[in-house]
């Protein structure tokens, strides 16, 4: 696959494994790292011929497929977003899961990984690759920014991000605070640091970005890091730093950015992620795909 500037390779055809519901694996090459990443794909009950919409899935942490294809008494996370209609891509990035390779803590290897598993989404033949959004969770939102801005060619129409950290004093332990998963790493290694901070990324985000983010952060005391994305990704036009054609955090006005002094109004708390996620995948959906005819 080189539709999209790299050369991404299927290694196996799709087979079908037990689990989720029409869940399937696949394998495809990472250029960068030559190693094999395990890809799952969840569709819906009824799909027909390049029509579907896609959602590729980017895991929190150093997570892999396993927190949105485990079983739950509702559904799996994908089968649930499944069954809104998406095709639901599921990935372990290198070193994780199912993969091969070495664990690059979201750095661009990580990111080369995520660009072939979007290309390899739009090359499934039930996909519509006009109609494929990104959706990341937590530390996720490196990767995913770290893609979209170094492969802008990519066809993704939209990106949900789900309580990204923003910089290394979010996840590296680098400020009085002290949170996150990358403690124990030089906080003055500029060029580890490059790689893993989704700041740097979200002024060259060139796509309609919706930023989730409760109250009560799942992991950080307060939301100054998603007002620091927003305002990064955000349009010069509007008094971001970006070139996003559309920002919005939450279901507020499109296009906002945020001072100390004005803060908007945050819900307390998700209760039910998914849900508000398809929700939201959908309205963008109505609002940036192309309409047939």
């Amino acid at each position: 696959m080189a539709r999209w500037g790299l050369t991404c390779w299927v290694l196996v055809a799709f087979a079908l494994v037990g689990g989720a519901r029409g869940q399937e694996a696949d394998f495809v090459i990472n250029p960068t790292s030559g190693a094999r990443l395990a890809v799952f794909v969840v569709c819906p009950e009824t799909v027909a011929f390049g029509g579907a919409p896609a959602l590729v899935l980017v895991p929190g942490g150093r997570g892999d497929s396993r927190s949105f294809l485990g079983p739950a008494p509702a559904g799996s996370d994908a089968e649930r977003l499944a069954s809104l209609g998406f095709v639901v891509v599921a990935f372990d990035p290198d070193g994780r899961g199912a993969s091969e390779g070495l664990e690059d803590d979201n750095g661009t290897l990580h990111q080369d990984a995520l660009a072939c598993v979007i290309s390899y989404a739009a090359s499934r033949p039930e996909v519509d690759p006009t109609r494929i959004g990104l959706v990341s969770y937590s530390y996720g939102v490196t990767m995913a920014m770290g893609t979209l801005a170094r492969y802008p060619e990519l066809p993704v129409l939209f990106y949900i991000d789900w309580e990204g950290p923003a910089t290394r004093n979010d996840t590296g332990g680098c400020d009085a605070d002290r949170l996150g998963h990358l403690q124990g790493h030089p906080c003055d290694d500029e060029i580890f640091w490059s790689e893993r901070e989704a700041s740097t990324f979200a002024s060259a985000i060139k796509l309609p970005y919706l930023r989730l983010q409760s109250r009560v952060d799942h992991v950080q005391p307060d939301v100054d890091h998603a007002l620091l994305l927003i305002s990064e990704a955000t349009s010069e036009a509007y008094g971001g730093n970006g070139t996003a054609p559309w920002t919005r955090l939450n279901d507020l006005k499109p296009n906002q950015v945020y001072s100390a002094s004005q803060r908007p109004i945050f819900p307390a708390k998700d209760l039910d992620l998914q849900t508000l996620v398809g929700e939201f995948a959908l309205e963008l959906l109505a609002l940036f795909a192309a309409q047939p005819g």
